[in-house]
């Protein structure tokens, strides 16, 4: 570094000066770079018939929330808690469940064909009509009543995970 008295230094001083305006200016244009993304709580709502198709929906919480009739089909629910949800009739086709808390949510007639539920928490949650084909349950811990239940309707295969659907719920 030049000390004060030398010739060079003033020219140097203002090259890093421009220097640190323009990269500070092409840093705005760029914008940020991950913004921070709050996940949607909408616990203890009453969300009959609502629309969350093809969304992603990743750490949202849905707790002890009236979700009859609604559609997630083809949405992005990874991490998503479900606890105590009411679940009546809705369309899960096609969504991703990985790793999302299901306990003591209620699955009645409802569609999980091609859901991939693979390390989801369900342990308490009741199945009832449900639509299973082609469903991935890998490590997803069940009751013995839910995984009977399950086992009886248990068809297809897959298509993200390549996994059949009986085999995933260790079915005889």
């Amino acid at each position: 570094m030049l000390p004060p008295s030398s010739p060079g230094w003033a020219p140097r001083r203002l090259v890093r000066l421009v220097s640190g305006v323009l990269l500070a200016l092409s840093l705005s244009w760029i914008g940020p770079i991950a913004p921070a993304v709050a996940a949607m709580d909408v616990a203890k709502q009453v969300l009959i018939g609502a629309d969350f198709h093809d969304q992603d929906l990743r750490g949202a919480t849905f707790n002890l929330t009236n979700l009859r009739d609604a559609s997630f089909a083809g949405s992005d629910l990874q991490g998503a808690s479900l606890f105590g949800a009411k679940l009546q009739d809705a369309d899960l086709s096609n969504t991703n469940l990985r790793e999302a808390t299901l306990d003591s949510a209620i699955f009645d007639g409802t569609n999980l064909s091609n859901a991939v539920l693979e390390d989801a928490f369900a342990f308490n949650t009741k199945f009832t009509n449900v639509v299973i084909e082609g469903a991935d349950f890998t490590n997803v811990p069940l009751r013995a009543d839910a995984l009977k239940t399950l086992c009886g309707v248990a068809s297809g295969t897959n298509p993200v995970t390549g996994r059949d659907t009986r085999s995933t719920l260790g079915c005889s």
